[in-house]
C-alpha cells in the first residue's frame, strides 16, 4: 500500500506538471499567433504565424550546422576545418600528423607545390638563425630572427584577456605584436613583448583635438621600450577605402579613454589620413614619425591600383633612399576584420597571391627591395602559406586570425556583435571568463613555435638550411591546364 500511495502521488505530480506545461505552451502559441498576424515587418511570420518563426531560427543556426555537420574538411570559408584543426593542434602541442592521404586536391588550379630536393637538409642539424634588421639607419633599429609575427589587433576589437594572452604569448615566442589602430593599451604592454604601434587614419592614442598627429603623444608612445616600430596604416585588406569600425556596444569607457573618443558611440575612423593628399605627403609623414620616434617606420596597405606605388618610389628616388619607409606591410583583400561592409570585403582590392609578386618585382626593379622590408599579411596561418610568401619575396609574415584560433576562436563569425562565445572579441565579462590569459598565452607561443618549426621542415625538404633561402624556383603553381609551373613563370605570365 505505501508503495502504491507513493506511485499515485508521483503520477499526480507528473500529471499536474504536464498540464501546467501544456497550458503554458498553448498560451505561448496563441500569443505568438496573434503577435505574428498583427505585425507587418516580416511577411513570412504574418502569412505563416508561429511556423514561420522556424525560418529565422534555422537561418540564424545555419552557420553552426554548416560548420559542424555539412561542410567538408576543405570547403569552408574563410578558413576550412583542416586549416583550423592544424592551428588547434599546434597551439595545444599535440600530434600534428595525419594519415591515409591528403584531403587537399593537389591538381587544383592555384595550388602551390614545393619542389623537394634529392638531398634534403637534416632536421637534426643545428643551423644558425638569420637576423634581419629593419631600419638600420634609425636611432633605434630593430633586429629579429623570427619570420612569423602577430598582425594588427586592437584593444576594442579584441577583449582585455585576449590582448593580455597575445602579449604574453608573443613574449614567449619572441615575435612582435601589432597593436592595431586602437592605441596602446596596458594589456599590450603586460607581457613586455616587442610591439609595433599602428597609426590608423583616426590616429587613436597619438591624435590632437583636430585629428592630426600630436608630436608629444607620439614621443610618449615611443618612450616605451616595448614599442619597437611604427606602422602608418593607409588601408586594410578587408575594407580598403574604409576606416576602422568599432560598434558602439564595444566602445567601453576604458576603450574610449585610450582612443580619446566618447564612450558608447560608434568608433568610425576616417577612410584616409586627413594630412595625406598625394605620395609626397606619405613620404613626409613617414619621416615625421621616424624623426620624432627614432624608430623604424613603415606603411601598411592593400594594393589595387599600383600606379601610386610607382609614384611613391619616384618620390623617394628624387629625395634619396634615406627617405624610404623601413618596411611595407602588404595586406590581402581576403584579410580579416571585426566589422566591414560586405561590398568592400567581397569585391575590393587584390588578394596577396596577385599583389605580393607585383610589389616584390617592382621593388626589385627599382632597387629598393633591400632597403624596404616586405611584411605579408592576410590568411598567413599555415606553414605552407608562409613558405610561399617567403619564396615569392616577403621578408616576414604577420597573422592575426591564426593567433585568434590559437586563443580558441571557433570562427563563429560574431566579432562585430559583442557576443563572441570564446571571449576573444567581446567585452561581456561573463563571456570573457572562459578565456584564461595564462593558459592561452602558452597556446599562442606553441602555435608560433610550430609555425616556424614546420616552415623550417618545408625548407629542409627543398634542400635549403633556412626558410629565408626559399626562392621562386623552389615552388610550382598549378595552372588551369593542370600543369605546374615555377612561380617565376607563373608571375611572368600574369603580368
Amino acid at each position: 500500500m505505501p508503495q502504491q500511495h507513493w506511485f499515485m502521488w508521483g503520477m499526480d505530480i507528473f500529471s499536474g506538471l504536464f498540464l501546467v506545461l501544456f497550458w503554458l505552451l498553448l498560451i505561448a502559441v496563441i500569443y505568438m499567433f496573434i503577435a505574428d498576424k498583427w505585425q507587418t515587418k516580416q511577411a513570412i511570420r504574418h502569412n505563416y504565424p508561429v511556423i514561420g518563426r522556424f525560418r529565422y531560427i534555422f537561418e540564424k543556426q545555419g552557420e553552426f550546422f554548416r560548420q559542424y555537420f555539412f561542410s567538408q574538411d576543405r570547403e569552408e570559408l574563410p578558413f576550412n576545418r583542416a586549416e583550423r584543426n592544424w592551428v588547434y593542434r599546434a597551439a595545444k602541442n599535440v600530434d600534428r600528423t595525419i594519415a591515409f592521404g591528403s584531403t587537399q586536391v593537389l591538381d587544383k588550379p592555384g595550388s602551390v607545390m614545393f619542389m623537394n630536393s634529392a638531398f634534403p637538409v637534416s632536421d637534426h642539424d643545428s643551423h644558425k638563425t638569420i637576423d634581419v634588421t629593419i631600419g638600420p639607419d634609425c636611432t633605434h633599429p630593430y633586429t629579429t630572427s623570427k619570420i612569423c609575427h602577430i598582425s594588427a589587433m586592437s584593444f576594442g576589437a579584441l577583449s582585455r584577456p585576449a590582448i593580455t594572452a597575445l602579449s604574453h604569448g608573443a613574449a614567449k615566442a619572441g615575435c612582435w605584436l601589432n597593436t592595431g589602430e586602437g592605441g596602446l593599451s596596458p594589456y599590450h604592454l603586460k607581457g613586455h613583448c616587442d610591439l609595433v604601434f599602428q597609426i590608423g587614419t583616426a590616429k587613436y592614442g597619438v591624435r590632437d583635438e583636430q585629428g592630426h598627429l600630436d608630436p608629444q603623444k607620439l614621443s610618449d608612445i615611443a618612450a616605451h621600450p616595448e614599442v619597437k616600430m611604427f606602422e602608418i596604416k593607409l588601408s586594410q585588406g578587408a575594407k580598403p577605402g574604409k576606416g576602422g569600425i568599432l560598434p558602439a556596444i564595444k566602445v567601453t569607457k576604458e576603450i574610449a579613454a585610450i582612443r580619446g573618443i566618447p564612450a558608447g558611440h560608434d568608433s568610425i575612423s576616417p577612410n584616409g589620413h586627413i594630412e595625406l593628399h598625394n605620395v609626397a605627403d606619405i613620404v613626409d609623414m613617414i619621416n615625421q614619425v621616424r624623426d620624432i620616434t627614432g624608430k623604424p617606420t613603415g606603411i601598411k596597405a592593400v594594393l589595387g591600383d599600383m600606379s601610386w606605388v610607382t609614384e611613391f618610389l619616384d618620390e623617394i628616388e628624387q629625395r634619396g633612399i634615406e627617405y624610404a619607409p623601413d618596411f611595407f606591410t602588404l595586406d590581402s583583400s581576403d584579410g580579416g576584420t571585426g566589422a566591414a561592409p560586405q561590398a568592400l570585403m567581397d569585391n575590393v582590392g587584390l588578394p596577396l597571391r596577385q599583389s605580393l609578386p607585383s610589389l616584390v618585382d617592382l621593388l626589385n626593379q627599382r632597387g629598393f627591395k633591400q632597403r624596404i622590408k616586405v611584411i605579408a599579411t592576410g590568411k598567413m596561418i599555415m606553414p605552407s602559406y608562409v613558405a610561399w610568401a617567403l619564396a615569392t619575396g616577403a621578408d616576414f609574415i604577420a597573422s592575426a586570425r591564426g593567433n585568434m584560433f590559437a586563443l580558441g576562436c571557433i570562427q563563429s563569425l560574431q566579432c562585430n556583435r559583442d557576443t563572441c562565445p570564446t571571449g576573444i572579441t567581446t567585452h561581456n565579462i561573463r563571456l570573457q571568463k572562459g578565456l584564461d590569459p595564462k593558459d592561452k598565452s602558452v597556446r599562442v607561443a606553441n602555435y608560433n613555435h610550430f609555425l616556424h618549426y614546420d616552415l623550417t621542415m618545408i625548407a629542409h625538404s627543398c634542400g635549403v638550411t633556412d626558410p629565408r633561402y626559399l626562392t621562386r624556383h623552389h615552388a610550382r603553381i598549378v595552372q588551369s591546364s593542370g600543369v605546374a609551373v615555377t612561380l617565376d613563370n607563373h608571375y611572368r605570365h600574369m603580368q
